[in-house]
């Protein structure tokens, strides 16, 4: 089921990580890993098409909207997670966190909005405490919604997540990089690093001064 939705994902030129959240070993599958060509300066996967990012709108942890056109003019890494989960998501969170870190002045040029998987289970309370003891920094923007926000969200982004049960979801785990014109340029796999993460900002700013 969530192998059939990296698929779909793949199909609309992201290479997604497919995540069983939990398991003793995360299950990944990926059609085509995400891998860049000799011509890419990218350390993630470049996206050819730079086709712009669907907008959405919802809650972050404190309460304010979030939309993702308002965040024209900044660099967005757009990921999906849920608090609960024991693995792979606080990895992901931690690596886009301490990419905001290393970015030092550039950091203000640049946004985090971290998607829920888990409507049920990522209430505004428990993501409150995910975002202060993981240290989170205000440029990370944990969303949240009800069921129906989500999907919405999920369905534009090919993401699949499925309760498996009382507290773990396996969904699709992928992180992709926004410019500043609201364009899909770099995507990475459940795997992301902060290097590659800074490295790939950086190339865009690059090309952004020199345009």
């Amino acid at each position: 089921m969530i192998r059939a939705a990296a698929a779909a994902a793949v199909a609309l030129a992201v290479a997604c990580t497919a995540v069983g959240c939990g398991e003793e070993k995360a299950t990944q599958s990926v059609d085509h890993p995400p891998t860049t060509t000799s011509q890419s300066e990218f350390r993630g996967a470049e996206l050819p098409d730079a086709e712009p990012a669907p907008d959405f709108a919802l809650h972050d942890q404190d309460g304010k909207l979030v939309r993702l056109s308002d965040q024209q003019g900044k660099y967005v890494l757009l990921t999906f997670l849920y608090t609960h989960c024991p693995d792979v998501c606080p990895l992901i969170a931690t690596n886009l966190n301490t990419a905001l870190r290393q970015l030092g002045g550039s950091r203000d040029d640049v946004r985090v909005l971290a998607v829920s998987v888990d409507p049920k289970g990522d209430t505004a309370k428990a993501v409150d405490a995910y975002v202060r003891d993981r240290h989170l920094l205000p440029e990370f923007r944990y969303l949240i919604g009800t069921p129906a926000e989500l999907h919405e969200v999920w369905g534009k982004y090919n993401v699949a997540a499925v309760r498996r049960d009382p507290e773990l979801v396996d969904h699709v785990a992928y992180t992709v990089l926004i410019d500043p014109e609201g364009k899909r340029r770099v995507i990475y796999d459940s795997g992301v690093k902060a290097p590659q993460v800074v490295h790939d900002l950086h190339v865009l700013m690059r090309k952004e001064e020199a345009a």
